[in-house]
């Protein structure tokens, strides 16, 4: 073994475990950004940070690897299970406690009540994976949305637009709604609470708004039990949210749509059945929803792929 890579290995700083000694560096502008973007979306992949705050990886990542230790970002244990079997998968990273104080401190956000600590430990690898699913979804929309000259608004400034009070809770269900459903002759309330809400500012015109629910293919598409979760019952509780006209009072939005991404094609088949069976092309409310399999939208960001509606036919989210 070299000196060299001798040396390489004793300075190499360990991944997950801060370092006891960590360099005094300088917090700038830039990583207050980056500390922002974590915050508002609860988890970030590395390579999510670098496309919002336009810097290369690399240089991202050094800055990442000094915010981690020095306690303004957190590292998610649970990813452990990639490494060292993946060992270049991207880092995900997380708001600490020490970040948030900053937000308070320097941009009049106040993420700090919470024990972040607590809970990116208790933070499980299926609920990182999927709120990795989101991020993805939402950074290229926001990306998407730049490249073309329109503004993208997410639900904390969605809800900063409406008239009273809405608390300033990061990661929080700002969107969150309550529904009644009627179904084989009983009524229940169900709580709808997307994965994420945003809305397009067109150049001219209203602006689109929509809400997403990101479908990891595990949920059943109809139970017996209705007053379990299925997709059946999603698709019910958005319609009935849409002819009550609850979007609109509560939200001001006339139109939204209800974009399902999930695992693949064949489940986009299964849930657009499903709508047929409950509301058929035409009646009121069935355009309503757009479907997109992953792959999909691989291909193309979700702004300008082809989303299927409940007719059969492809539909973009904005005029071309």
């Amino acid at each position: 073994m070299s000196h060299g890579a001798s040396a390489s290995i004793v300075t190499r700083r360990p991944r997950f475990r801060r370092s006891p000694k960590a360099p005094a560096f300088r917090v700038t502008d830039d990583d207050i950004r980056i500390i922002r973007h974590i915050a508002r979306h609860r988890f970030l992949r590395s390579t999510h940070i670098a496309a919002l705050v336009g810097r290369s990886l690399d240089r991202t990542n050094d800055r990442l690897c000094h915010l981690f230790h020095a306690g303004y970002v957190d590292r998610p244990r649970a990813q452990l299970d990639y490494y060292p079997t993946k060992g270049s998968a991207p880092m995900v990273y997380a708001l600490a406690d020490r970040g948030a104080r900053l937000l308070r401190d320097r941009v009049d956000v106040d993420p700090s009540g919470i024990d972040w600590r607590r809970k990116n430990l208790e933070a499980g690898r299926p609920f990182i994976e999927h709120q990795m699913e989101i991020a993805d979804f939402e950074v290229a929309a926001y990306l998407s949305a730049e490249r073309s000259g329109y503004h993208y608004a997410n639900a904390e400034e969605i809800a900063s637009r409406l008239p009273g009070t809405f608390a300033s809770d990061l990661g929080g269900n700002l969107l969150a709604l309550r529904v009644t459903v009627s179904h084989q002759g009983a009524r229940h309330e169900i709580g709808l609470v997307p994965d994420i809400a945003f809305a397009i500012d067109l150049k001219n015109g209203a602006p689109r708004n929509f809400v997403v629910e990101i479908d990891r293919g595990t949920m059943p598409i109809r139970r017996t039990d209705f007053s379990q979760t299925s997709i059946e019952r999603k698709l019910r509780s958005y319609l009935s949210a849409y002819v009550s006209r609850l979007f609109e009072r509560k939200f001001g939005w006339k139109f939204f749509r209800v974009l399902f991404v999930t695992s693949d094609d064949n489940r986009v088949r299964s849930m657009i059945e499903a709508l047929r069976s409950i509301q058929p092309p035409g009646a009121a409310g069935s355009s309503l929803f757009l479907f997109a399999s992953r792959d999909t939208l691989r291909a193309a960001d979700p702004l300008t792929a082809n989303w299927r509606g409940v007719d059969g036919q492809l539909r973009r989210l904005l005029p071309q």
